[in-house]
């Protein structure tokens, strides 16, 4: 690996498995000195291993982003335990129930939209107020192919559009304070999710997606982590409020 985030400090949101975990692996390959977060304590743990087992540095901080006060400790334990961050992967993130939109209950929606939103605001509040005191940084939201498109359940499609939102007006307001935001927009990949989504009835839908997408098959999570960490880079330096597709072509058709 390159060496493009030496010495910095990253932080990753949903990162005891999937996508997240592969983002913070991919982080601490590159340099950085990486804090795990999730509510998933073992999953969250095991990533450090992986991550010190391979040479890298990081640590572990459990956090809810439903949870202010969740938020606001793993902020102070980042910059406790490292520094501001430099780098932000807000990733964390639930699939919700996989039912037509009438059958969505209140508190279905509220849950999604919590996490997948609200969690996403709520981590960019924190990060791009430590950058802005300390001269900028790079964040990049996970955001997904169903927050362009309508691909997935109402909540989520609804959740991931928002974050593509979001990523576009922050980049807009704290451009000129040396704060760049980006999202990835994954097609299906190969994930703990993506099996949650199949075994609660969505497989179908999932598997037209990999059988219509031009490359015919899933992502691996390590795919779309190398996006993030370019974007995150400043071989990107560039680039903010872009909602970047790692869908293997799909949103092309």
């Amino acid at each position: 690996m390159s060496n493009a985030h030496d010495g910095a400090v990253a932080v990753v949101t949903g990162a005891g498995s999937g996508i997240g975990r592969a983002s913070a692996r991919r982080f601490a390959a590159d340099g950085a000195q990486v804090v795990v977060s999730d509510v998933d304590r073992e999953g969250g743990a095991e990533t450090v291993d992986l991550i010190e087992d391979a040479g890298g540095e990081a640590t572990f901080v459990a956090c809810d982003v439903t949870d202010q006060a969740d938020i606001d400790a793993l902020f102070r334990e980042t910059v406790e335990t490292y520094g501001p961050p430099d780098v932000a992967h807000n990733n964390a993130g639930i699939e919700g129930k996989t039912v037509p939109t009438h059958e969505q209950s209140d508190e279905d929606w509220a849950s999604v939209i919590d996490v997948n939103l609200t969690g996403v605001w709520r981590c960019l509040k924190a990060e791009i107020a430590l950058m802005a005191e300390h001269g900028g940084g790079a964040i990049v939201n996970t955001s997904s192919i169903a927050g362009l498109s309508a691909g997935g359940p109402a909540p989520y499609v609804a959740s991931k559009h928002g974050v593509v939102g979001l990523t576009r007006i922050t980049a807009v307001e704290y451009g000129d304070l040396g704060i760049r935001v980006n999202a990835v927009c994954p097609g299906v990949v190969d994930t703990p999710m993506i099996d949650r989504s199949s075994d609660a009835g969505f497989g179908d839908r999932l598997d037209a997606i990999v059988q219509t997408n031009p490359i015919s098959r899933k992502a691996d999570p390590n795919e779309v982590a190398d996006a993030v960490a370019w974007l995150a880079s400043e071989e990107a330096s560039y680039v903010t409020g872009h909602a970047m597709t790692v869908d293997g072509g799909f949103m092309s058709q």
